[in-house]
């Protein structure tokens, strides 16, 4: 029987817990199921408390406290861990059926999406080559306000582009918080964010001002982060990263604002496309309908 599931992640702030949160409430409006799974070791504040929580296996304090590793490196031993202890998951999820929507809440180090091969182990476990048969996509959070500093915009595609091409699964990508970006940008500008456009970085305002204003003239160290980077190096740097991005060209954005349920159903319908959800619905009878609509009546 197959299963369906939702990969929530992105940088650190970029609302994936929101996110989530908003995607629940929106299926329970829409009187969908949904199990909800956090696998952050370091996430306390729930609006929905999840189905399935990595605390109960491992938790992040407890790694620092007892081990003695960092935040980065005892999340890493956290999903070392939960490897190590598959059964936590499966025996959870197994036995859901295929009217449930599997919604996976993860932490914010992209390394661990993008540089080491600990979530696509994880993805290949719960997926069609694994023991769980899950439908599952991905849907990648970037937080809008990246689109002012041009740099760390692309920095942060590059980071979506590299999970896409790890985890081997459908993405999503989406912007998140465009409520704190709107009016602020041009619709037409916007545009060229939405579907990276490399050319941005020859009109970049930010660059513009860096060449009026060079370090020897506001008395800056040469050798400091703030002319680093706005200097020849990084700048082609960036070029290099851009044209990257524009060579694959496999990366676009939707917009979300997790405020507006019409957003939230907008990129539902994107992750139920890309998991194949409703073609494996069983088609209901008009008297199913005709019954469920009663029981409703009956239970308001």
């Amino acid at each position: 029987m197959s299963k369906f599931g939702v990969l929530v992640m992105g940088p650190a702030g970029a609302g994936k817990t929101t996110f989530c949160a908003a995607l629940i409430q929106h299926l329970r409006n829409n009187k969908r199921s949904c199990f909800y799974v956090n696998l952050d070791p370091a996430a306390e504040d729930f609006v929905y408390e999840p189905d399935l929580d990595i605390k109960d296996l491992i938790s992040l304090e407890d790694v620092m406290e007892e081990i003695g590793l960092g935040p980065n490196g005892g999340l890493i031993y956290c999903f070392e861990f939960l490897l190590d202890n598959l059964d936590f998951l499966t025996e959870a999820i197994d036995p859901l059926t295929e009217e449930y929507l599997i919604v996976i809440d993860m932490p914010g180090q992209i390394e661990l999406y993008t540089h080491i091969p600990v979530v696509p182990t994880l993805v290949r476990h719960m997926t069609r080559s694994g023991a769980l048969n899950v439908n599952l996509c991905a849907t990648y959070l970037l937080e809008s306000t990246f689109i002012i500093d041009r740099a760390k915009y692309f920095a942060g595609t590059l980071s979506a582009m590299s999970a896409m091409i790890m985890l081997e699964i459908p993405h999503v990508n989406v912007f998140s918080k465009m409520d704190l970006v709107k009016g602020s940008v041009p619709r037409k500008e916007l545009k060229r964010f939405i579907d990276p456009d490399s050319s941005l970085l020859e009109d970049d305002p930010t660059e513009a001002r860096a060449v009026t204003a060079s370090a020897d003239t506001l008395g800056i160290d040469p050798s400091g982060a703030e002319s680093m980077m706005a200097g020849g190096s990084f700048k082609r740097l960036n070029r290099a990263v851009a044209q990257l991005i524009d060579d694959f060209s496999i990366v676009s954005f939707l917009q979300l604002d997790v405020q507006d349920e019409d957003s939230v159903g907008a990129i539902l319908s994107y992750i139920d496309d890309a998991i194949q959800f409703h073609e494996a619905q069983e088609p209901r009878e008009p008297i199913d309908e005709l019954e469920n609509s009663y029981n409703d009546e009956e239970m308001s």
